[in-house]
């Protein structure tokens, strides 16, 4: 019987369309979280896909633009090509990587997918994954003790 490490052993690099900046991360996560709220859907024009990390380097620093998009969240950009880079959740400093920014193994699967009740009519992802509205995320972090007052 096979049993799947839940993290990538070998570190992941990746890039902006131009190149100016560069990510490295290490012990990725295997599965991709997947939000469907207006902001990120404003952001990026559709969904966001994003990786986590146990570490990561990032060189280019100069060429990035974070932009607190609210209360609790930052999004990085490249300011040269305009490049998504990441969402952080500010309360933790926890950040996720655009998932296209690598070039992530074939057996990647969805965490979960957030938002859901923002998600638009007009598509649909295949895979079959956990599915939670905005609200049950919002709830889920007040317990976890996080005020987003």
């Amino acid at each position: 019987m096979s049993t799947k490490q839940s993290y990538i052993a070998e570190p992941l690099t990746g890039s902006c369309l131009c190149g100016s900046v560069s990510i490295t991360i290490d012990n990725a996560h295997r599965e991709v979280d997947v939000c469907h709220c207006t902001m990120c859907q404003t952001w990026g024009g559709s969904m966001y896909a994003g990786i986590e990390a146990g570490q990561f380097t990032i060189t280019g620093q100069e060429h990035i633009t974070a932009y607190p998009s609210s209360n609790w969240a930052e999004r990085a950009f490249c300011s040269k090509c305009g490049s998504h880079l990441w969402y952080k959740f500010t309360p933790t400093g926890n950040r996720t990587f655009l998932a296209g920014l690598f070039d992530l193994p074939d057996e990647m699967a969805i965490k979960q997918q957030i938002f859901i009740d923002e998600k638009p009519h007009w598509f649909d992802l295949a895979q079959d994954s956990p599915k939670k509205t905005g609200a049950e995320i919002i709830e889920e972090a007040k317990a976890a003790g996080f005020s987003f007052d």
